[in-house]
């Protein structure tokens, strides 16, 4: 069926001149220019695949076209020549595209994607024809051509022109703010990833439609008009300037990139000669300098690796204000200001390395992503995974002293956790609707990602890794891979059947957890399926296994559920000998060792035989294992105290998120033992905080002076009188001179809540000292800290006061969540019966998100019972939003692993014991 000149259906615009949103066409500010012949030639160099001839598109109707994930395949893109003239008073723009379209198979329609532009419905052709329908499919973020006639196959140009508006979201073409000569000016960026090029022009936005383009941009002469190729040439008119930019390659629409506004720059160039510039707003070029000497190494580095050449002419990078993301877009690169400019006030270890992976992660998606790209966003992970574990590769090239592979593991620590948790998702994930796209990007396809990289690398030796990876990306530049084409590439390079081996790691949630067990000259093996819940799954993997024991290394796989392994040494009673599975945790799995090894082990801790890598993961393993109960607390508790003398300050954070956890379970699982639990955690952290104390030193690390406030928290939390009267003493001597330096901004928490302990209703003076010290404090950041402390107290009463002030001109309403965020679990109840009969006057105060986020996060995890997670439920059904409602199970989910851990805590015979024995040791 032929569909009539005004095609109507629900969710779709017909034809005249209007939008998506429906309104009248605007008049363009220019007129179409008439474009050259098509072009299919490929990047030079690179071999460009023949269109294959497809079956006939039968269907007559436009509808055929909705509720399809993808566009169909009867037509390509083959190249973009793109006009733009953003006007930044008005927050619009208006465009000219003419896109070369290579039509595989017989068909009467085109469909390309487009969301909230208005198109000029009679500047539309594709070569002499014009369209009969211009249908939008609002849903589907599609824009359906129908022709008269089956267009001929072969390659034509599609044009027409367009207007659209500056976003204000981070989508698409986007208008931001920042400062020029000391008053507020606009820019215009791009944010296109993932799926947000279809906001700024017609195009098939997909990964795999990947097309040249030519861009021009016509601004006002007196900006700086950038995009991912050099400027070919420039012409001034005037007030106005039009830039034109080089033809790109071979690329993906999420990667085409403008940016307009005012900016300097300083530049440096690779040992290639390739020029790299960091771009800023005016006056701060200069704190760009490190992200850029990063930048030029990093380039250097990856043009090595990956034995392929960066792929363009230049690589810019530029400081976006208030920019929350990092995009990679080809040649170039946009970042946040705080994650690329280093300024005085900023230059802590931290800082540079946060600058450092930033900076290498989104050049190594130069390569990991742009050159070869992932066939569709199921397979993301190939370009986060991937330029997560490169950036990492590099920066620990750079910089070894930092140890920046620590630093991953805290993040693999967390990520282990979420991925043993139901809900959780496979790397390679099922996406059902364009929608979903923006969701995926999250610790599974970064972490996880990462981490099985680094898995194989370790198991093949880096050598052997590097050069399958350079293969693979040789292979497939300019083109677009799936994670199978990655695991074909490493077999053929390898020799080793790694496909079969690694589909399992990247199509299946979770991870194994390895049992190990000792028979006389033997280990027996075992694996399954680590759950946090407890609850038994069958699932197997192929795990590469790496194994110490005691001086003596061996590598092998794990294929079966079941194995036995001859002992590499075969003493396995002295206790100087030990076994250790996963070295230096560089495999994405769980080791649970019986009651004879986990004692080896305790001994090895104490002598300090392990890395720090290894010492993290024992005691995550430890600590993980005794909340799903596959090991006691009282194994846990063990472990934990081999490390009292652990003055590895890497390790000590660590200890002390033990020491926090166990107190807060045994709240409820052993309340009549908590309390001497919470001295014998104190035994454990005083050792390393005798060596730190409350002074700073000169010449500390930030490393010292972050850990320095965690164990003097920790310790005030667990009750340590002595920590406690110490943060007295030293806040009254602050109360009475405020420029005194006996408390550091790291150490005024620990004094702060050190007051908080000896308060009451009964005694108030340290609590109204407190909220005299916060009326008086100018400092913004020292008064958040403060709020957060106000309602960290186990008294009723103050509690309530606490909370109460958000209801006042105290405080200020965008700081009331600090307020809440302070709650202990002594003061669950009352603050959450408060938060019941205040809803709608707190709602006033703190936005919906954010205050369901501060409940959600702080609040709902402090409980432990059926009865209160069928109450919040009940509470939280008015807030149907899926978003809210995500949150909310997850942490729903981490309750009842906590009621499971406190059923299992509760059954433990030996618990109090161990606890006594343990804590009147010498």
């Amino acid at each position: 069926m032929v569909a009539a000149s005004l095609h109507t259906s629900p969710n779709a615009c017909g034809n005249g001149n209007f939008g998506l949103d429906g309104t009248k066409n605007k008049r363009l500010l220019f007129p179409s220019k008439k474009q050259k012949g098509p072009n299919l030639e490929g990047t030079p160099g690179v071999p460009m695949a023949v269109p294959m001839p497809m079956p006939a598109i039968t269907a007559d109707s436009p509808d055929q076209f909705r509720g399809k994930l993808r566009l169909p395949r009867f037509a390509m893109p083959t190249h973009y020549k793109l006009h733009f003239h953003p006007d930044l008073v008005s927050s619009t723009f208006s465009s000219v595209v003419s896109i070369n379209v290579f039509i595989l198979a017989p068909t009467r329609f085109l469909v390309l994607n487009v969301v909230e532009l208005t198109i000029d419905h009679a500047s539309i052709h594709f070569k002499s024809l014009e369209p009969t329908d211009v249908v939008f499919f609002k849903d589907d973020q599609i824009m359906v051509l129908g022709f008269l006639k089956e267009l001929p196959l072969g390659e034509g140009v599609l044009s027409m022109h367009f207007n659209g508006t500056l976003s204000d979201e981070m989508k698409g073409f986007h208008r931001g703010k920042y400062h020029y000569k000391g008053e507020m000016a606009y820019m215009a960026f791009t944010v296109f990833e993932p799926v947000h090029a279809r906001r700024c022009f017609p195009c098939w936005d997909e990964p795999n439609f990947k097309a040249k383009s030519k861009l021009t941009l016509e601004v006002q002469s007196d900006l700086v008009a950038l995009s991912n190729m050099p400027v070919l040439g420039e012409m001034v008119d005037g007030s106005i300037k039009v830039v034109h930019f080089e033809e790109s390659p071979l690329m993906s629409t999420y990667l085409v990139a403008m940016v307009v506004g005012i900016f300097e720059f300083i530049e440096g160039v690779t040992s290639e000669g390739t020029i790299v510039r960091v771009y800023t707003e005016v006056g701060k070029s200069k704190q760009g300098q490190f992200a850029l000497d990063v930048a030029v190494k990093s380039l250097d580095l990856y043009d090595d690796y990956f034995e392929t050449p960066y792929a363009l002419p230049k690589l810019d990078m530029i400081g976006i204000p208030d920019f929350p993301v990092a995009l990679e877009n080809f040649g170039l690169v946009t970042i946040g200001e705080g994650g690329l400019l280093l300024d005085e006030t900023s230059t802590t270890s931290t800082k540079l390395q946060q600058i450092a992976v930033n900076v290498a992660h989104e050049l190594a998606h130069q390569w990991c992503g742009n050159l070869v790209t992932m066939e569709w966003w199921n397979d993301i992970w190939l370009s986060e995974g991937f330029a997560t574990w490169m950036s990492h590769e590099a920066v620990d090239s750079f910089f070894p002293q930092w140890n920046i592979w620590l630093k991953f593991l805290v993040g693999r620590v967390e990520t282990l956790r979420l991925d043993s948790v139901t809900g959780s998702h496979p790397i390679e994930v099922e996406i059902h609707h364009t929608n979903e796209i923006n969701g995926i990007f999250d610790e599974i396809i970064y972490v996880k990602g990462a981490s099985i990289i680094r898995m194989l690398q370790s198991f093949l030796g880096a050598k052997r890794f590097q050069k399958a990876l350079a293969s693979y990306v040789k292979k497939y530049a300019y083109s677009n891979a799936k994670t199978e084409d990655l695991w074909t590439v490493i077999e053929e390079e390898t020799g080793e059947p790694f496909k079969d081996l690694m589909t399992p790691w990247t199509k299946e949630p979770g991870y194994p957890v390895i049992n190990v067990k000792h028979e006389g000259e033997h280990i027996q093996l075992e694996q399954a399926k680590f759950e946090l819940d407890g609850s038994s799954r069958s699932s197997l993997w192929d795990v590469p296994i790496t194994l110490r024991c005691t001086s003596s290394t061996e590598k092998f796989i794990l294929k079966h559920k079941h194995d036995k392994l001859d002992l590499c040494c075969k003493r396995q009673k002295d206790r100087n000998i030990w076994i250790k599975l996963n070295i230096n945790e560089t495999g994405f799995y769980r080791v649970k060792y019986d009651k004879e090894i986990t004692t080896a082990l305790s001994y090895a801790l104490e002598a300090s035989e392990f890395s720090s890598m290894e010492k993290i993961g024992i005691l995550d393993n430890a600590l993980v294992l005794s909340m799903s109960y596959e090991h006691t607390l009282a194994s846990l508790l063990h472990i934990v105290y081999a490390c009292r003398e652990e003055t590895d300050y890497n390790v000590v954070p660590h200890i002390c998120d033990i020491t926090r956890s166990v107190s807060q379970i045994t709240f409820d699982a052993a309340p009549n033992l908590a309390g001497d639990i919470r001295q014998l955690l104190i035994k454990i952290l005083l050792s390393p905080t005798l060596k730190l104390g409350w002074d700073p030193k000169d010449g500390e690390g930030d490393l010292v002076v972050g850990l320095r406030e965690t164990i003097l928290v920790a310790l005030v939390k667990l009750g340590h009188d002595k920590t406690i009267n110490e943060g007295v003493k030293r806040f009254h001597i602050l109360k009475h001179d405020n420029n005194s330096s006996i408390l550091s901004p790291h150490t005024r928490k620990a004094a702060y809540l050190s007051m908080r302990k000896k308060s009451s209703s009964l005694d108030r003076s340290g609590y109204d000292d407190l909220r005299q010290l916060y009326k008086d404090l100018g400092d913004e950041e020292e008064k958040l800290r403060m709020l957060g402390v106000l309602s960290s107290c186990s008294d009723m009463e103050i509690v309530l006061e606490s909370l109460n002030l958000i209801f006042t001109n105290e405080v200020p309403n965008q700081h009331a969540i600090d307020v809440l965020n302070g709650i202990t679990i002594e003061a669950r109840e009352i603050a959450w019966i408060w938060l019941k009969g205040n809803w709608d006057r707190i709602l006033k105060v703190v936005p919906k998100k954010d205050l369901w986020s501060s409940i959600v996060d702080n609040i709902v995890p402090l409980f432990n019972s059926n009865d209160k997670v069928e109450e919040i439920i009940k509470f939280f059904t008015k807030y149907p939003e899926p978003s809210l409602q995500g949150l909310l199970q997850n942490k729903l989910r981490m309750v009842h692993i906590n009621m499971k851990w406190t059923k299992g805590i509760q059954s433990e015979p030996m618990l109090e014991q161990t606890v006594h024995e343990v804590l009147h040791k010498p």
